[in-house]
């Protein structure tokens, strides 16, 4: 389960990764670009899943448009890339099926009756 967030400034991405230095919260990073189709099915498919959840784990959704020198920080190169941070450390994702796989649940599937 995760809660969305989309940010527009490059200050609230660094303020949230220098609490994580201090704090070690559990969040993701999903860099994306709205120019992109892929992407943009990605974020739809993630509003509907994900749209109103009251909580969750925190997935900030950050655009290259409008945050274009946050991708350095974990040297995006390809959209989309995810980026899970945690106590362990940090995880990235940039093949678009292992994303779906990480933050779209797959629906259960039904079985055949004999």
């Amino acid at each position: 389960m995760y809660k969305l967030h989309f940010l527009s400034k490059e200050n609230d991405l660094n303020k949230i990764i220098r609490n994580h230095k201090k704090d070690q919260d559990n969040f993701s990073i999903l860099f994306i670009s709205l120019w992109d189709n892929y992407c943009e099915s990605l974020v739809e498919k993630l509003k509907q899943t994900y749209g109103d959840a009251e909580d969750g784990k925190p997935l900030y959704i950050v655009d290259s448009f409008y945050m274009p020198h946050s991708f350095v920080i974990y040297n995006t190169t390809k959209v989309p890339h995810l980026v899970d941070l945690s106590e362990k450390g940090v995880y990235s994702e940039d093949y678009l099926p292992m994303i779906l796989k990480r933050l779209v649940p797959d629906k259960p599937k039904k079985k055949r009756s004999k």
